[in-house]
């Protein structure tokens, strides 16, 4: 963005009624003296708003440019051939008969990504000569110029004499109000772009990535990463590489519910459970309740045979498999980007002190072993009890997070017995569905509520640990988060896959909470569904807000602040035409990026992978509720970026961070949690047990699996005396889900061998599969290497070729002196 005099690189906002005046000045001041240009200018909008033009000369820009190590053009790249093709690592453009693949971006409408192909290497100003400097105000792109005046801005002390810096600081205090690099422009024009082209890049970022009607395109991730900076690159290729993979994972989930969906009238025991007219079932409360029969709950065993069927195991290994596929493959993926954006070296060459830090500890240094420059650090001391403070605070929001389960536990235990003596005989018929589907709709606004008391709380940990470096907070912080949210997300869902109907105890003999409650039952065709209806609800309410706070509430902040400017709300003028607005004053009309970066966006798209990946075998239908919700979230994401968010200070990264080890994390949490749903949750271990032991096929040949589980029913209900109930006065038999032996044994309602057939079985079901998929998980990630060879090769060839430039260049740089020096010799000889 320029003011047609000089190229504006950051935008400082301060309010004229500030009493800040003194910092502000001194901090100014001293921006002069670090050699930034500053131009003052009111605000069209806010009589009371002052914005502050930061503009980088040359000078200084090549002065920190080699401070930071910053990696600039110094030579055209040589192709070199091998055996199979004429280059290495280049794709030849081959025209083609077939049609134009419509998910292809069209590189034709892109005409801005074709780059200057040319080595890099770190700036430095004695050797400016080996640099390709055609034009001194292009050769520091727009994002490199805002990250050096970022830098300069870090690092500017606001109070003389005093160790106090950086303008987070002055924003923490009022003395800002905001500061940001301005947009390039706007990024709608009058005209087509096809014909008249793009206006900016930022325009062209808008037609070709952030409009709803090319959500099937491939994303320009060049053309992003040089506009908003690498950090938010790599983000948007880790979501589209992400997206790309839910496809094979949701096909096969649709298969095993279709499956499912196919299969349930036929299922051998749904059709038991429908036709058991004459079963009847142990009153489901101690008081009011009254006996019922099995057939009451058909519709109940369909549904749960959707999700409990033979297909489930099989899905459960291949998502298992899918997982460790998917970050094998980005680690590949990554490295192609990191080589393509000149990020091999960055992370060594340029990680820099947090200004909080550096001021902390400032008179505590000490020689740093890699650069051997004096440094502050943090004594082990501090550290450690720094640490601990911070992770009495976790351990203390967690245990908030399982009190407030505890809480939705009791509330379903009253609604349980409510439900079932109820009048009404719709909700008395469906107590379960209505028992579950109100505690999972409390138990997600809880969990909405405690999710804004854990971002506060996380930011106080982390800031009291004094991180050392920016990516070490941001790596700390996104830590806390996600165990916070993580543990508030699933710990109702553990609940109900583990806890849910293991400890309920017997008809006569029930267990209860506070000798008052009685404690949940699983259903005859057991607990899977409610597992799958927690997921279900959640997933589904927690995507439509996520998407609804990250684009809804910043478009009615924005048309909220557009109305004001329209009556002149703030005291300026009163502008009827947006066009004539300056581009800083329409920047600052729209909404910040979140103050913690890119942990929102990542934090959510986690926590989806794991809704994915750990109770997949209770919800098929996971995966592909995740990629259509990513499919919005790209374009979502890119339009907020572009259209709704002041343009964020352009950062590098080599990779997406912590996240990656939190996926690892959650892809081996994945195979544990599987294992223990297929093996307890669902009824696919008592149907193999009875099928192959004590069904009809025992001791014959092969029959159709329905066939064998024919009187399965019947065998997984106990029998109980309606006489031995207390306080009531009943008589005759009722049964309840249960491997007990019946009243009129020598030994009454003690476990049955079948029984402890049924534990062993899912105790060695659990122990196969996760070593078998373990496994195969470790067997994959062998097979693929975290680096294409050929990218390998191009590595080594180009770093051998680098070394010969540098040392090419250097000769003929001293070859020209030497003639220059000859010559000047030459004329001055009398």
């Amino acid at each position: 963005q320029e003011d047609g005099k000089k190229r504006i690189d950051y935008i400082l906002v301060y309010k004229k009624s500030s009493p800040q005046v003194e910092k502000r000045c001194t901090f100014e001041k001293n921006l002069r003296a670090e050699g930034l240009m500053l131009e003052k200018e009111p605000s069209l909008t806010n009589n009371d708003i002052m914005f502050v033009k930061v503009h980088a000369p040359w000078d200084t820009l090549c002065k920190y440019a080699e401070q930071m190590n910053i990696r600039m053009p110094f030579r055209k790249k040589c192709y070199f051939t091998d055996k199979k093709s004429k280059t290495l690592g280049r794709c030849h453009q081959i025209k083609s008969w077939l049609p134009r693949n419509p998910m292809k971006l069209d590189k034709e409408a892109l005409p801005d990504l074709e780059e200057s192909d040319c080595y890099t290497a770190p700036f430095s100003r004695a050797r400016m000569h080996h640099f390709t400097i055609n034009n001194r105000e292009t050769f520091f792109s727009n994002s490199t110029r805002s990250r050096i005046v970022h830098h300069v801005l870090q690092r500017t002390k606001y109070e003389d004499g005093k160790l106090k810096m950086g303008i987070n600081r002055l924003l923490g205090n009022n003395t800002y109000e905001a500061a940001f690099p301005p947009h390039e422009g706007g990024y709608k024009s009058r005209h087509p772009i096809k014909t008249h082209g793009a206006q900016n890049h930022r325009h062209l970022l808008y037609e070709r990535w952030a409009r709803w009607g090319i959500w099937y395109k491939y994303q320009p991730l060049d053309l992003i990463r040089r506009y908003f900076g690498e950090k938010i690159g790599l983000y948007f290729a880790w979501l589209g590489w992400y997206t790309g993979m839910l496809i094979p994972a949701a096909l096969v989930g649709v298969f095993v519910f279709l499956y499912g969906l196919f299969t349930m009238d036929s299922s051998q025991v749904s059709k038991e459970i429908c036709e058991a007219n004459t079963t009847i079932m142990c009153p489901m409360c101690e008081e009011t309740c009254e006996p019922w029969t099995l057939s009451d709950s058909c519709v109940y065993a369909k549904v749960t045979h959707l999700f409990d069927n033979d297909g489930t195991v099989f899905f459960a290994i291949f998502m298992a498999i899918w997982a460790t596929v998917f970050l094998e493959f980005w680690k590949r993926r990554r490295a192609e980007l990191t080589y393509d954006w000149d990020l091999i070296d960055w992370e060594e060459e340029e990680e820099e002190l947090r200004p909080q830090f550096e001021a902390k500890y400032s008179r505590l240094e000490r020689v740093n072993p890699i650069s051997g420059k004096p440094e502050p650090f943090q004594p082990f001391s501090d550290k450690l009890s720094r640490l601990m403070v911070s992770v009495s605070g976790i351990f203390f929001m967690i245990s908030l997070v399982l009190t407030a389960v505890f809480a939705v536990v009791v509330f379903r235990l009253i609604a349980m017995e409510k439900f079932a003596s109820f009048n009404w005989h719709f909700v008395k018929k469906n107590w379960q569905f209505a028992t579950s589907g109100t505690g999972v709709c409390i138990n997600f606004m809880i969990i909405m509520s405690l999710n804004v008391v854990y971002e506060k709380v996380a930011y106080l940990l982390t800031n009291l640990e004094h991180p050392r470096t920016e990516s070490e907070w941001e790596n700390s912080f996104a830590l806390k988060m996600f165990l916070f949210q993580f543990v508030n997300l699933n710990s109702s869902t553990f609940y109900i896959a583990f806890f849910l109907g293991r400890f309920a105890g017997r008809p006569g003999k029930y267990n209860k909470l506070f000798n008052r409650w009685r404690l949940e039952e699983c259903h005859p065709s057991g607990c899977l569904i409610d597992l799958c209806l927690q997921m279900g609800v959640i997933m589904f309410f927690k995507q439509i807000w996520n998407n609804f706070m990250e684009l809804g509430f910043p478009l009615l902040q924005n048309w909220w602040s557009r109305r004001k400017m329209k009556k002149g709300g703030g005291g300026g003028q009163n502008v009827d035409n947006k066009a004539q607005l300056p581009q800083w004053d329409k920047d600052w009309n729209l909404q910040p990026m979140n103050a913690h970066g890119l942990v929102d966006e990542y934090l959510e798209m986690v926590l989806q992978f794991g809704f994915t990946t750990i109770f997949v075998a209770a919800f098929p239908l996971a995966p592909l509720l995740a990629l259509l919700n990513n499919i919005i979230e790209i374009r979502l994401d890119a339009y907020k970026f572009v259209t709704q968010w002041r343009r964020p200070m352009p950062a590098r990264a080599t990779d997406i961070g912590i996240w990656h080890g939190i996926l690892e994390g959650i892809g081996v949490l994945a195979v544990i949690t599987n294992a223990f749903v297929i093996a307890i949750t669902s009824d696919y271990i008592p149907r193999f047990v009875y099928a192959f032991k004590y069904g009809p096929c025992m001791d014959k040949g092969h029959h159709h699996a329905d066939e064998c589980l024919r009187g399965y029913m019947n065998s997984s209900l106990s029998v109980f005396d309606l006489g031995d109930l207390k306080n009531r006065s009943m008589s005759g038999y009722c049964r309840y889900r249960d491997y007990r032996a019946p009243p009129w044994s020598p030994v009454p309602y003690e476990f049955t061998l079948q029984f402890w057939h049924v534990l062993a079985a899912r105790l060695a079901f659990i122990i196969v599969f996760e070593h078998l998929v373990y496994g195969i998980k470790s067997f994959i990630a062998y097979l693929i290497p975290d680096m294409p060879k050929d990218l390998c090769d191009r590595m080594r060839r180009e770093k051998y070729l680098m070394q010969e430039m540098m040392y090419e260049a250097e000769l003929e740089h001293l070859q020209k002196e030497r003639k220059k020096n000859g010559r000047r010799y030459h004329h001055e000889w009398p």
